[in-house]
């Protein structure tokens, strides 16, 4: 009987943990939060020379059946889907059922026709200016979570009057164009991308528990479920009904995973060769010759000296990174289940025990750059003089104070804090996540007047922001109904004492801060008035990834 025991306890473990390397105690020390019998958590694995040399589940999977988390759980991988998509697109092109140049009309020939061309290519590669669905849909009032017909969608981003910005002038990220990829392929192939994806990719690399999940009313075995941390204590369990494909959709498994990424080094999908794995790799080109930073669902970078290939997801509670350094054939995927998360942040740490000894000089560990370290050479400023606000863009600002005679960092469209400590010279970091460093510069009036951020290989200068006299405003001018034609929706702008409000659909009302004379932020968004004869006639509403949407005053 005790042998029988012993045996049961060796293959649970065989379950839970496959592999053994001898960084895994310190690994594991990173998840010790998440490591317990009644918190979400995630699933983990190391990849090494071609072998799964690490994996193991974190927390639990399903909290109101306690099931545990392993590698053979099953996610939902959010945006990590998207390089299925453009494998996909590559597999069609190999086949000659496509062109990257085609424009979009020649598959949805309803789609409306702007004052430049858009092609398959500028959807690939984010530089399309098409706004993106999702954001789109929370403006009108639609909840993610919620089940959202194909057509419904379509019809959204048809309705739209204008692009963000003319096709191939500048990368900013939309869902709505790998959402529209999906239906490009399904006119392509003759079938839809879940059934194309499944003969061409999932079930050739043996893949058997990936899937493009494009109906809600279908069972997918061991699925882990998604949450979100209560302010007190507990989870809400975000029951998500969200089906569309393309944007995102995958649902897979740290095992099934490994098998896709091991197709990188040795391409056994469509011809066969490593000429479609080039191809994968390749950014795109904005109209001034100079790359889009994206390629095909692809984000190349350099940390500490050795090159990276990544993406990260996230919807509902559900967050995922696959972060890969192939000159070290070396590979680290993450998958949460609970929206706290920050897969990247410890994939990065997970980096940082195993490729130690592989990172570039140690004295320039810290500072992955000649620009962070020629910026280094200013005298060390004091905690004082770095204190004001910074301006990434209009309406965005990072809010820089002291407390607790350390640096705090308030992120003015979402209202994030988080604590900042000095790493070398004038610059500083979040306490362990080493892939962000923030570097202040050029001291006048003993004021540092710019603050570099830099972070995973892109570089953002913020400038001082000027305070000025905003007294005298009126804010009463502002108040009243206003419609947007793009999204069929009225939003409702009032005085609550002496607070300045906007009323989304059914959301809880939000406060508009004065940002300037007819300028105004909220959640993170920017919304600028305009005026005939000196009275408000309506605004244009800036939200992340759509811009310039109009509005006009009832």
């Amino acid at each position: 009987m005790k042998s029988y025991i012993s045996l049961l306890t060796f293959c649970f473990l065989s379950i839970v943990s496959y592999g053994q390397i001898k960084e895994s105690q310190t690994i594991d020390s990173i998840f010790i939060e998440w490591d317990q019998a009644d918190v979400p958590g995630c699933a983990l694995g190391v990849i090494k020379n071609g072998e799964l040399v690490y994996s193991k589940g974190y927390g639990i999977g399903d909290l109101e059946h306690d099931i545990k988390i392993t590698p053979s759980s099953v996610f939902y991988i959010g945006s990590v889907s998207k390089q299925f998509v453009t494998f996909s697109i590559l597999l069609l092109e190999e086949q000659g059922k496509l062109d990257l140049d085609d424009e979009i009309q020649k598959y949805l020939p309803d789609f409306p026709e702007y004052n430049s061309p858009l092609t398959i290519r500028h959807f690939i590669h984010h530089t399309s200016g098409v706004r993106d669905y999702l954001t789109l849909m929370y403006l009108k009032g639609r909840n993610y979570l919620d089940n959202t017909d194909e057509d419904e969608v379509y019809e959204l981003i048809k309705r739209q009057e204008e692009l963000n910005f003319t096709p191939g002038e500048k990368y900013l990220y939309s869902n709505s164009c790998y959402f529209m990829l999906a239906m490009i392929i399904e006119k392509a192939a003759g079938q839809s991308l879940k059934e194309f994806a499944h003969k061409n990719i999932f079930q050739p690399l043996g893949m058997r528990n990936t899937l493009f999940y494009d109906d809600n009313t279908d069972l997918i075995r061991n699925r882990v479920f998604s949450y979100r941390k209560r302010e007190k204590e507990g989870y809400d369990n975000l029951i998500m009904r969200f089906d569309l494909v393309g944007s995102g959709g995958v649902y897979s498994s740290i095992e099934d995973l490994f098998l896709w990424d091991q197709n990188f080094y040795d391409n056994k999908l469509g011809k066969g060769g490593q000429d479609i794995i080039e191809k994968m790799h390749i950014e795109g080109l904005l109209n001034n010759g100079e790359s889009s930073g994206y390629a095909f669902a692809l984000h190349k970078d350099i940390y500490k000296g050795l090159k990276t290939v990544s993406h990260g997801g996230s919807l509902a509670g559900y967050r995922a990174q696959l972060m890969r350094f192939p000159e070290e054939q070396l590979s680290i995927i993450i998958l949460a289940n609970r929206g706290d998360a920050n897969p990247t942040a410890k994939s990065f740490q997970i980096a940082d025990i195993l490729l130690y000894d592989k990172f570039i000089d140690p004295s320039l560990k810290e500072n992955n750059s000649e620009t962070q370290i020629a910026t280094n050479q200013e005298p060390e400023f004091t905690l004082n003089q770095l204190v004001g606000n910074y301006e990434i863009q209009v309406g965005a600002q990072l809010e820089i104070s002291i407390k607790n005679d350390s640096l705090n960092v308030l992120q003015s469209w979402n209202k994030s804090t988080y604590k900042i400590v000095n790493t070398t010279g004038n610059t500083y970091e979040i306490t362990n996540d080493p892939s962000i460093q923030f570097v202040f510069s050029e001291l006048k009036k003993d004021e540092t007047q710019i603050l570099t951020v830099f972070q995973e290989g892109n570089e953002t200068t913020c400038k001082r922001k000027e305070s000025t006299d905003l007294s005298k405003l009126d804010t009463e001018d502002y108040t009243g109904q206003f419609y947007s034609k793009e999204l069929d929706a009225t939003y409702l702008l009032f005085k609550e004492g002496e607070t300045l409000k906007i009323k989304i659909a059914n959301y809880e009302a939000q406060e508009l801060v004065i940002y300037g004379k007819d300028i105004f932020t909220t959640d993170g968004d920017l919304v600028r008035f305009h005026r005939s004869n000196g009275k408000i006639e309506g605004f244009e509403l800036d939200a992340g990834r759509v811009t310039n949407l109009k509005f006009e005053k009832k």
